[in-house]
């Protein structure tokens, strides 16, 4: 089981707060949406740091390989990467990994900060606003993957998984991972992220480029709905572009490509082989911060996946982990008694 899990993102260190819809409104900012920062938007994070703000690991795709590596327990199960500065938040970040038993061997870029993401809370913990200045992480070079290190995780691991926003940073490893997956019959599983990444030409390309090699594509309703828009499909239910999405063109063929659609307290839907199904989620009982709630489900999904389990069994454990980390701040788990009960 030992690095059976490969993944790549933007590390980033989450600056999460509460802040009143104001304060949303003088940035020019939604309730429920994730961007890069801007040079409007800078300001950001010196301000928050004036109040109550709490530091946590984070970057979508660090996030997913955390709650998969906690789940799963065997250490160095999951190898994740990106590039950070060398300064006191990547320490942060390596000292997380290293707490839940995760390899992170980190690209450095000791003249360029660690990213930082204002997570913004609004309504209760029911929205929250995601603002990242990348920072390091945009530094990253395609040459680390085909540094010794890294390139022997590649190669032993049996699964792949990079969030969307890494496209906006090296789309050519995003490929070079999915053709070594798809040439050695391995499982390489992605995510829509966001839906400014379908607005911006460059990226939607990138994405185009990707879905060929995906096993396994995520994504919430709203992400469905944007990208449906640029593709100029005409299907409008969540599950319609499941559907439509899992019956795109793919390279490998062995097997047939499964799409995941998360729509919050709605019911999961998953597609694949013209057909979509859909999975009733967790009720919560006690909302407190819904960031990091998609990364954590497919950090369960990802944790019982590799283990050949059923897709009913991935999705459970992927509404368990969401669910416990809802009820969280920030995108965290209780150190004790983190597992997915059994049925």
């Amino acid at each position: 089981m030992a690095g059976v899990l490969f993944c790549i993102g933007n590390p980033l260190l989450d600056i999460s707060t509460t802040v009143e819809p104001a304060f949303l409104e003088k940035y020019e900012l939604k309730a429920n949406d994730a961007i890069l920062a801007e040079e409007k938007h800078m300001a950001i994070y010196d301000e928050i740091k004036k109040g109550e703000v709490e530091y946590v690991a984070g970057g979508a795709t660090q996030n997913s390989a955390r709650v998969a590596q906690a789940l799963l327990k065997t250490k160095g199960a999951v190898t994740y990467t990106g590039c950070v500065g060398d300064d006191d938040a990547c320490k942060t970040l390596s000292d997380c990994a290293d707490a839940c038993g995760m390899a992170a061997p980190y690209q450095k870029d000791a003249a360029t900060p660690t990213g930082q993401c204002a997570v913004l809370i609004t309504d209760g913990g029911k929205a929250r606003s995601l603002v990242t200045s990348l920072a390091a992480a945009n530094n990253f070079k395609h040459p680390h993957v085909e540094t010794p290190e890294v390139k022997a995780a590649i190669e032993k691991a049996q699964f792949y998984y990079t969030a969307g926003f890494f496209q906006t940073v090296s789309p050519e490893t995003v490929i070079h991972i999915g053709k070594h997956a798809a040439e050695n019959n391995k499982t390489f599983t992605t995510n829509l992220s966001a839906p400014f990444l379908m607005q911006v030409p460059p990226f939607l390309e990138a994405i185009k480029n990707t879905i060929p090699y995906a096993d396994i594509i995520f994504g919430n309703e709203d992400e469905a709905a944007t990208l449906a828009s640029a593709m100029g499909w005409e299907e409008k239910s969540v599950a319609d572009i499941a559907v439509k999405l899992a019956g795109q063109p793919k390279e490998n063929a062995a097997r047939p490509r499964i799409v995941c659609f998360t729509q919050g307290a709605e019911p999961t839907v998953i597609a694949t082989e013209g057909k979509a199904t859909e999975y009733a989620i967790i009720p919560c009982p006690e909302l407190i911060d819904t960031n990091g709630a998609g990364d954590a489900f497919v950090g369960g999904f990802l944790s019982k996946l590799v283990g050949g389990e059923s897709m009913e069994e991935c999705v459970r454990a992927g509404n368990y982990a969401a669910n416990v980390i809802i009820q969280r701040s920030g995108c965290t788990y209780p150190e004790e008694g983190f597992e997915v009960p059994a049925k």
